[in-house]
Formats: structure tokens, C-alpha cells, sequence
């Protein structure tokens, strides 16, 4: 029997049914919520598991299995690209993912011919969830073997590193590994906690361009004369450095043999090192503008003196002579022109050997390189000075530097006896005065300048001075024997020119050393001025006008320059 309920319009509703209706669907709602809540929460946890697996695989192979970290471009002090960050595709495995080992392989090595197959199988023989077969791949290598479609193999997207400049300031630069981790120059100092400070301090703002001191258009000239240099005198290696002596800045800094930071593993080839800042030398004849500084300093001498330069000088049965020797009295000008060592030896011993050695470390010569750059050497000096070891080093024998140190000793000279620490980093003045210490006085500033000036005007800097006519360079050769096998071998030279310009008022110091130089020609010499001196005329002659120094031919600004002690002697003429 059924029962119907009639009201006013008609049907009357069930209002208990359709409620229980609803609330039987809700919950039927809430209940599918809760399941699905609980299926994606089992699925994204499962998803976290695998990523905690795959980054401890990664974990296990190199440092960096992920995609290395970008590091921040490298400009000169003009704003120019020395290195940027590129994004290129790496290949990896899965090797749990491989169907086919066998093929795998066979179609690998047909794309990658360099990779050894022995290796390969090794690495696709596992159970890992990744391993890396290839990084830093070219593009259209890695859409060929995408297209071969083998499972297990995929590509992630990684930094590496790009110089447009290949070899240029190579050493300046350094390299990074495959992990993009730096291993040499300023990419290994930017890794550092020196250079985590600076960036503290704000000297060098996070995220923006590392901004070096090097001047590109100055680099380029030098390198090119350098290169020049070795084909031109046959040379085994050439190197040079241009400092800014009044900010220490480093302008140019080139050692040839180089390489190319895109290719890393060609900086290990023979000879490729930083011969400014990890390679030292005997840098003959250079060193009396060190010697000259310190007796004038000390007040020992005066620029008026004369040192007789009759006769040899004996120690025992060791005999020092001069290469071209007057066989006169010699004012000290012309000690210093004529490249006399035995006037320069009696010029020392009236400063006396102690005082001379602790002149070497208020210079800085027994400190190390205060660079950014890691590639660093100390200089090789005895602690104690004989009669004999002060005589030839006052010359430049029997002692080792580095030429950065001899750079920063060349700038502070002709820098009214300022020195200023080197540096990779833009400076201001103002930083560089906070930074600078007085080694020599004003007076003795002046003295040494007019020296060098005197020199490239008549001394072995001739030939040097007539290439870079009217910018007032002046500086001092340095010719020397190169010890091998514990012995001086007359056969094997090696030359150095440590210069300043222009002299009337000094902006930039230069040193530039070719090792084993030989004739350019039947008329020429091995001798310094025959090489590193005119490798420093033809470098001057062309970043000067870049540097903005013009030319200069006046009489007077070049009488300017002679002491007032000397303007009426005629030795100082």
C-alpha cells in the first residue's frame, strides 16, 4: 500500500529525505577530497625521495654534478669582456634507465669518438640514477644524439665559462675546471674568502662585473710586441708588466708563452707560467737604479761624487770588471750611464753592505707579491750580505726578484718616493694614498728620475729613446747569464729594461724581460738595449697618445729634469 501525501499546490516535498540526500553526497565529496589529498601527498613524497636519492648520486660523483653556479662577468677598467658566463647542454645517464647497453654504447661512441668505450660501458653499467658521459657539449651534438633517442640519456642546461679575448691576459685571467670552479689568476681569487671580504666591505658589489685595473687597449699592445719579440730576437720567452705608479694599478701584464683560459688544460704545457709574478730573475744591470736609490737616500753619497773605475776589483780570487769599461773617474752619472760595476760596488760600499740589504726590505723585496693573483714567488735574497754578495748584487748578480717587485720598486722611485702595493683592482688616488708608504725622499725621487732619463738619452737606452721619441721615457737594461746546472752559461741570456714615463711627470713604470734572446740581424747585439729596450720603445709608442700623454720635444722640459747641483757640471751633461 502506498501512501502520497498531497499540500496546497499539490505534491507535498520530503524535507527529512532530500536532506539526508545531501548529506550523503558531501561526504561522499569530502571523502574522494580526502583520497585524492592523500594519493598526490604519496606521490610528492615519493618525488622527494628521488630527489634526495638522485642529488646524494650526484653527490657521490664530483663536486659539482648539478649545474655549477654562475659566476659573475670579468670587464677591464673600461668596461670591456675579459669573461662571461654561457649556457651550454651536458650530457648524463640513468643508467637504471638503459634497455640496451650494447647499443647504447655503439651510439655514443659513434657521436663521441673521444670518448673511450671502455669507460663509457663502465658508466652506463650500473644501477645509478645519474651519472655524468659528458660536459659542456655543443649544441648540435647535443641535438644529434638526442635524435638518436636512447633511454636513460638526458641533458641539463650548465654555465661554463667564455673568454672572447681567447689568450689575452690569459695569465691576468687564470681558468675555471668543468665545475666552473676557479683554478688560476683572478677566476681562483674570486673564489676565495679575500675576495668573499671585499665583497662584505662593498668594494666589489654583489652581482655586478668584477672590474680589473687591466686596460684591454694596453694589453693588446703589449702582448702583440711581446709576441713580436719572440719570433723577431728568437726568444724562448717574453714578459712585461705597466703599472700606474701613482695607484699601483696594473695596466697590462703579459708572459709569453700563454694559453687560452677557454681551453684550460693548455696552460700546463711547458713554460706557460706567470713570469711577472711566480718566476724570478737575475735582473742584472736593472738593479743599480735600486742601488743608486738607496746610497743617494742614505746620504752616503751625493749626486756630485766621483768613483775611480781605473781598475778591476778584487775579492779573494774573484775579479769584477766592467763590460765596457772608461778606465776614468766617473761621476756618479755617469756610474749610472756607463753601467760601470765597479763604480756602482763603490757607490754600495759607501752606504756599506748592511745598510744596503736593509734598503732590499724596505723596498719590499722580501715580502711576498702583495697581488691578487695566486701564481706567486718570493724573491731569492741572502739574509746576510758578504763583501763579495753585497758587490754583485749591487749589480744585479747572485740575487733573484720577481719583476713585479722590481715594477713596484721602479714606480715608487719616480713616485716622489711613494710606494704604492700592486694591484689587480681599480683604485682611486685617494686609496692609494691611505695604502702608500715613503721609501725614498723627494729628493732622491728627483735624482733617480734624472738618472734614468740620462741613461735613455746617452746610455744603453738609446735605441730605446729613439723609438719612443717625445715621451720622455727613462730607465735602465739589465743583461745577465743564465745560471744552469749551478753555473753561469755565457751562452745563455737573459735581458730585462725596467723603464718610467714620461719623466718630467711620471704616470707609468713598465719591466720587460726576454729570456735567451738572440740576433735580430748580423749588426745588432743580444745585449738588453738591443731587445728589451726597443721592445719597450715600440710598447710606449703605442698606448702613450692611448693614455692620452702627448709628446713632448722642449729643451726645457728635459733641462728641468737635471738637478740644480748639476745644471752648471759638466759630468751632468
Amino acid at each position: 500500500m502506498s501512501i502520497d501525501t498531497y499540500g496546497p499546490d499539490g505534491m507535498i516535498a520530503l524535507e527529512g529525505g532530500k536532506k539526508a540526500r545531501k548529506n550523503l553526497t558531501s561526504g561522499r565529496l569530502r571523502l574522494m577530497i580526502l583520497f585524492l589529498v592523500l594519493a598526490f601527498g604519496a606521490i610528492g613524497a615519493r618525488l622527494v625521495m628521488l630527489g634526495i636519492s638522485a642529488g646524494g648520486e650526484r653527490a657521490g660523483q664530483t663536486v659539482a654534478a648539478v649545474a655549477a653556479e654562475a659566476r659573475p662577468p670579468i670587464v677591464d677598467r673600461n668596461g670591456r669582456d675579459l669573461a662571461m658566463d654561457i649556457l651550454v647542454p651536458s650530457m648524463y645517464a640513468s643508467p637504471r634507465q638503459i634497455i640496451d647497453l650494447d647499443e647504447a654504447v655503439e651510439k655514443l661512441s659513434a657521436e663521441l669518438p673521444d670518448l673511450d668505450r671502455e669507460w663509457l660501458r663502465d658508466k652506463l653499467d650500473g644501477n645509478e640514477g645519474f651519472v655524468w658521459i659528458k660536459r659542456e657539449m655543443s649544441p648540435a651534438a647535443q641535438e644529434r644524439i638526442f635524435n638518436l633517442g636512447i633511454p636513460g640519456i638526458n641533458f641539463r642546461t650548465e654555465s661554463k665559462r667564455f673568454y672572447p679575448g681567447r689568450n689575452i691576459a690569459a695569465h691576468v685571467l687564470g681558468s675555471v675546471n668543468v665545475d666552473n670552479q676557479g683554478i688560476a689568476g683572478i677566476e681562483n681569487y674570486m673564489d676565495s674568502d679575500a675576495f668573499a671580504m671585499t665583497r662584505l666591505a662593498g668594494e666589489v658589489p654583489e652581482g655586478e662585473a668584477v672590474r680589473l685595473s687591466i686596460d684591454l687597449r694596453v694589453q693588446y699592445a703589449l702582448q702583440a710586441e711581446l709576441a713580436d719579440a719572440l719570433e723577431r730576437y728568437q726568444a724562448i720567452a717574453a714578459a712585461g708588466v705597466i703599472l700606474d705608479v701613482a695607484t699601483g694599478e696594473v695596466l697590462a701584464l703579459a708572459s709569453l708563452p700563454d694559453f687560452d683560459p677557454n681551453d684550460p688544460k693548455s696552460a700546463l704545457q711547458e713554460g706557460r707560467f706567470n713570469r711577472i709574478t711566480a718566476g724570478t730573475f737575475e735582473l742584472g744591470s736593472t738593479f743599480k737604479t735600486v742601488t743608486m736609490a738607496g746610497a743617494l737616500d742614505s746620504g752616503a753619497v751625493s749626486i756630485t761624487d766621483e768613483f775611480d773605475a781605473r781598475e778591476p776589483i778584487r775579492f779573494g780570487r774573484f775579479t769584477i770588471d766592467d763590460y765596457r769599461g772608461k778606465r776614468r773617474v766617473l761621476s756618479l752619472p755617469e756610474v749610472y750611464k756607463f753601467s760601470s760595476n765597479i763604480g756602482t760596488i763603490k757607490v754600495m760600499q759607501q752606504m756599506g753592505k748592511d745598510n744596503f740589504r736593509a734598503f732590499l726590505t724596505r723596498i719590499g723585496f722580501d715580502d711576498e707579491l702583495p697581488i691578487e693573483l695566486p701564481e706567486t714567488k718570493r724573491s731569492s735574497i741572502p739574509h746576510v750580505f758578504s763583501e763579495v754578495g753585497a758587490a754583485t748584487a749591487s749589480f744585479g748578480h747572485g740575487l733573484s726578484i720577481t719583476p713585479l717587485h722590481m715594477a713596484t720598486a721602479m714606480a715608487a722611485f719616480v713616485n716622489d718616493g711613494i710606494m704604492v702595493p700592486p694591484t689587480m683592482f681599480v683604485r682611486s688616488r685617494e686609496q692609494a694614498r691611505e695604502l702608500g708608504k715613503r721609501v725614498i725622499s723627494s729628493a732622491t725621487s728627483m735624482q733617480i728620475r734624472y738618472l734614468m732619463r740620462l741613461n735613455a738619452l746617452e746610455g744603453s737606452g738609446r735605441r730605446m729613446n729613439r723609438i719612443a721619441d717625445g715621451y720622455l721615457v727613462g730607465g735602465k737594461t739589465g743583461t745577465a747569464d743564465k745560471v744552469v746546472d749551478g753555473r753561469y752559461d755565457p751562452s745563455k741570456g737573459f735581458t730585462a729594461f725596467a723603464s718610467a714615463f714620461p719623466m718630467n711627470d711620471p704616470r707609468y713604470a713598465m719591466v720587460i724581460i726576454v729570456d735567451e734572446p738572440k740576433r735580430e740581424n748580423e749588426q745588432s747585439g743580444t745585449t738588453a738595449g738591443w731587445n728589451a729596450g726597443e721592445i719597450t720603445g715600440r710598447v710606449v709608442e703605442k698606448i702613450a697618445p692611448v693614455l692620452g700623454i702627448v709628446p713632448d720635444f722642449s729643451e726645457i722640459t728635459e733641462a728641468s729634469l737635471v738637478p740644480a747641483e748639476l745644471r752648471n757640471s759638466v759630468s751632468g751633461e
